[in-house]
């Protein structure tokens, strides 16, 4: 057998008995296969005994990113939050999994465009975690230092880097928490981290941009509208969800239409708030995590309400078609609403709103007591009865705050 004396992370050619590759070594949790990622980004295996010859073409050595940026006066200035996710994330070249970019000054290494649409005044990382870690303490960490950027007069904008996962939870939460809004929010994501090929990470940071400098007082997630990459939206923060799990137009504006279509410039598309830089910002952090997203399937046990009604002040329900669940739900909902649980109904759809008024289900389950939620996501549901139930005093005038239009996240009847 040949003696292979490349490391993990170099760059080598291979010579087969068919043909010749160059390809990165990664480490393989197998002695007899080399474990190699390809220039197309793909990883393959490759039997030792296969490989006639190898000639190292690069040694790996870890990048010192040295560059600094420093601010051009004549761009606007906006801020920058950081917290993880595949736009905050790179290629580890000796393992080849995605692992976070830890340095501010790293970030703007790999998206170098933005420095020419903006000057970034402030960069806050509060913490660097995939988006299926966060929980209601890092949606109140992001919110903390976005407000702390929008009370800045020199900032236009604010744009936070976040994973695709959970995005749309963290986006409701903010338009809830960030009330009074008086500059653009723009939530921004990639799905190919910037060193694989066809990554969609610095056209959503440019569009991202684009969105934070316009008119526009509003949270939104910016990302491409297509897989192509012709153009971007903006999407409110409470009617998004991502509905593909690895396209690049992953999310979609449920139930309304998308806020803005960006490229070298914001086109609106529907009303929106307006900018303010005289309107004051308020944060509003109050959160219960005692809530639960439960979803109706045929045949679930009642009794399953048991459970959440000792645990939980409130719970949504994903119903069926217009909001209904089994008959045999109807009995223990309407005791366990009596014992103070509060119960909001959306549905599992995705698409249209749920309505108590056209079944004799619906209607026993109005009688019983349940908040049918209109055309909200269950997503953007979850977070506002969290929210709601945080505020002390809230909870007994529950349904009229849970039917009140906060942030966008009821849309007119009309063409639904």
């Amino acid at each position: 057998m040949v003696e292979l004396n490349f490391k993990a992370g170099d760059k080598v050619r291979f010579r087969l008995s068919d043909r010749e590759l160059d390809a990165v070594v990664l480490e393989s949790p197998d002695s007899g296969i080399v474990l190699v990622k390809l220039e197309s980004g793909y990883n393959i295996g490759i039997p030792k005994e296969n490989i006639l010859a190898s000639r190292i073409l690069k040694k790996f050595k870890e990048e010192e990113v040295k560059k600094e940026f420093n601010l051009n006066k004549e761009l606007p200035l906006i801020g920058l939050v950081i917290t993880g996710g595949t736009i905050a994330s790179k290629v580890s070249q000796v393992t080849g999994g995605v692992k976070p970019i830890t340095d501010a000054n790293e970030f703007l290494h790999f998206y170098p465009e933005l420095t020419k649409i903006v000057n970034i005044k402030k960069i806050e990382i509060p913490f660097k975690v995939f988006s299926e870690n966060m929980n209601s303490e890092h949606w109140r960490k992001i919110a903390e230092c976005t407000f702390k950027m929008l009370e800045d007069n020199e900032i236009q904008g604010v744009i936070i880097s976040h994973g695709t996962d959970t995005l749309g939870y963290s986006a409701a939460a903010l338009s809830f928490f960030l009330k009074e809004l008086n500059k653009p929010v723009a939530l921004t994501y990639s799905q190919k981290s910037i060193d694989r090929a066809s990554s969609d990470a610095s056209m959503n940071l440019q569009s991202a941009a684009r969105f934070a400098l316009s008119d526009c007082a509003e949270v939104a997630i910016v990302g491409h509208a297509s897989t192509n990459d012709d153009y971007c939206y903006a999407i409110r923060g409470t009617k998004a969800r991502k509905l593909h799990s690895s396209r690049r137009d992953a999310f979609q504006s449920i139930n309304s239409e998308v806020l803005a279509k960006i490229s070298d410039g914001v086109e609106f598309l529907t009303r929106y708030k307006k900018r303010d830089n005289k309107r004051k910002a308020v944060l509003d952090k109050s959160y219960s995590d005692k809530v639960a997203l439960v979803k109706f399937y045929p045949g679930q046990d009642a009794s399953i309400l048991d459970y959440y009604a000792l645990k939980c002040k409130g719970i949504v329900i994903e119903g069926t078609g217009l909001g209904h669940v089994a008959d045999s739900w109807i009995p223990a909902l309407r005791k366990h609403i009596r014992n103070g649980l509060v119960v909001c109904m959306a549905s599992q759809t995705i698409f249209g709103r749920v309505d108590p008024y056209v079944y004799s289900t619906g209607r026993e389950l109005e009688e019983a007591g349940v908040i049918f939620l209109e055309d909200m996501t269950s997503e953007c549901a979850l977070v506002k009865l969290g929210f709601i139930l945080g505020h002390y005093g809230w909870k007994a005038n529950a349904a009229e705050k849970m039917l009140e239009n906060f942030a966008g996240e009821f849309s007119d009847k009309l063409g639904l």
